[in-house]
């Protein structure tokens, strides 16, 4: 499995032929100029998470890829002449990309605080012919899936989170590898002190990298 990250919860999976876009936000870049995309998925409505004015663009030179997006976020681009049409992912749907499965659980974002509606947020499973879980992406949230998960897009810095959130969540799903997202909120000094902090405390028998921003490798 190849694994791209554009910065914040922006991730390029490519598996077994087929490429999944994730989370093209606002705190993203270097995904505008991506093309032969076979999927764009979407977790939630939050512009960190969906760029709403190169989402537009991004489309366009991706004709061919599949669309998908939680509930609410759906149908607010249902309303929009330059995205396209887009599937409702919500809890318990799949959808086939290529020789991919991918799957939505979850359901709900993070609370942020009390006084916030809480919007949804669907949380990506994606099956390889050869893996169930081959890789997870939640958005933003901490829902742990109960099934062995391979490959982690780990959140690493919220509003709605503290870092020994991040790591027990880590430890809670035990991923063979995970990677930090959604750090866009961080300065530079901060991504080192969380991220040093999440690898010494990571569970036994998970690796922790941090994948160089738009490069390509295996995980």
């Amino acid at each position: 499995m190849q694994v791209t990250h554009f910065g914040h919860s922006c991730v390029l999976v490519e598996a077994d032929g087929a490429s999944v876009l994730f989370d093209p936000g606002t705190f993203a870049s270097g995904f505008e100029s991506l093309t032969g995309l076979d999927a764009i998925a979407i977790t939630h409505q939050h512009a960190d998470h969906v760029d709403l004015d190169r989402l537009g663009p991004l489309v366009a030179a991706n004709p061919d890829a599949v669309r998908c997006a939680d509930p609410q976020t759906t149908a607010q681009l249902a309303d929009r002449d330059d995205v396209g049409t887009w599937t409702t992912m919500g809890t318990g749907a799949t959808m086939t990309v290529g020789t991919l499965t991918l799957r939505g659980t979850g359901g709900r974002h993070a609370v942020i605080h009390p006084d916030l509606p809480v919007v949804d947020n669907i949380s990506y499973i994606l099956d390889t012919p050869h893996r169930a879980g081959a890789f997870m992406h939640p958005g933003d949230s901490l829902y742990i899936p109960f099934e062995p998960i391979d490959v982690l897009a780990l959140p690493a810095a919220a509003p709605w989170m503290k870092l020994s959130e991040s790591v027990d969540y880590l430890r809670g799903v035990r991923p063979r590898v995970a990677f930090p997202i959604h750090q866009g909120v961080l300065s530079d000094a901060g991504r080192g002190v969380h991220n040093a902090r999440i690898d010494e405390m990571r569970p036994e028998g998970t690796e922790f990298v941090v994948p160089e921003h738009g490069v390509a490798g295996t995980l």
